[in-house]
């Protein structure tokens, strides 16, 4: 496959998925204040799993008329811990909406990124402005601290990024092999790869390097949704194995359920090399089936673990979320047998 080519699903084996539980690791309700809990990402920082979920504040409603499907719909970033991956409990709210900037946070990521000789925990995010402003989601970006046993926001950090005017979503951030910055986001309907020589210049790219970026979107289009598919976005920050990596991501499909994909891609350019033809997890459970939006699996943490296997966090249904895990060097031979 060309290198400048956007991949499409090929073929390879059947992956094997382990849930961790038949029940969600963080229910519904679970914190105060909040009724979802639901697209989680995740870090393994200081001996402990950092779960970083979208809560939505109580007193959301169904809108019964045009627009949105819910009103007054705010989410704020949750963050849990837990030592085992399996039993999680609540620590603090992390980032809070408010009408005056970000009015809320959704789909949080957090991945390691090096810059200027030193490793950066970074947050990106959907970026929500108040619905009366008619401005588009965008792409927020915060890096983040940690004292004592909690992670904290940088708060003067945090930049809008992306296309100026252009709705924007699910981006991740990560280091190619020559420690270039690579950023992966989403205008609909396919997926989208932006470089920089430092994470610096990621955030502050200007106006004229995304005008230049979205006059060449095609160029840039590194994955396509499957025949059918309605889209396609990032879901976790890619994992290193070796010089290459695993792009965990979730796809809608044509009956609007969501799925997890997996694609390989080039250490040395980011691109997508292979993509599975098929998703390697679906809605199967009760609570992954029915929610406030059906059917749907939302990968948005993975954390390759010392035995091998890459440990899964997902959005489910938009209430809750769950865990898994799969085997790296499966991923990886059922991928490169697809290339």
């Amino acid at each position: 496959m060309l290198d400048d080519a956007p991949s499409r699903p090929g073929g390879g084996a059947t992956v094997p998925v382990t849930r961790l539980s038949d029940e969600p690791i963080v229910a519904p309700g679970a914190v105060p204040g909040y009724g979802p809990i639901f697209n989680a990402g995740a870090i393994h920082h200081d001996g402990r799993y950092h779960l970083f979920a979208r809560g939505v504040r109580d007193g959301y409603r169904l809108n019964d008329g045009p627009g949105p499907r819910f009103l007054d719909y705010v989410s704020d970033v949750l963050v849990f811990t837990s030592d085992d991956g399996r039993t999680y409990a609540f620590q603090q709210v992390l980032a809070r909406g408010a009408p005056e900037d970000v009015y809320a946070f959704e789909d949080p990521r957090v991945q390691r990124v090096r810059g200027g000789g030193v490793d950066h925990v970074v947050m990106t995010y959907t970026r929500l402005p108040a619905p009366e402003s008619g401005d588009p989601w965008r792409v927020g970006v915060h890096r983040l601290g940690y004292e004592g046993d909690r992670f904290f926001l940088n708060r003067t950090s945090g930049r809008v990024v992306g296309p100026d005017g252009v709705q924007d979503k699910d981006a991740v951030v990560f280091n190619l092999s020559d420690g270039r910055v690579a950023l992966i986001h989403r205008v609909h309907p396919d997926m989208q790869l932006a470089l920089f020589d430092s994470l610096d210049d990621l955030w502050h790219a200007d106006g004229a390097y995304w005008e230049a970026h979205l006059a060449e979107l095609e160029r840039h289009t590194i994955i396509r949704p499957s025949p059918g598919a309605l889209g396609v976005g990032a879901g976790a920050p890619p994992v290193a194995i070796g010089d290459e990596f695993l792009l965990f991501f979730h796809e809608r499909d044509a009956s609007n359920r969501y799925t997890t994909r997996v694609a390989l891609l080039d250490g040395r350019t980011g691109r997508a090399v292979a993509v599975l033809a098929e998703p390697i997890m679906s809605p199967e459970l009760p609570w992954e089936r029915i929610g406030d939006v059906d059917d749907v699996v939302f990968v948005q943490g993975a954390v390759l673990r010392g035995d091998g296997t890459i440990y899964l966090t997902y959005g489910a249904a938009d209430r809750c979320v769950g865990a898994a895990t799969v085997p790296a060097a499966d991923v990886l031979s059922a991928l490169r047998a697809a290339v």
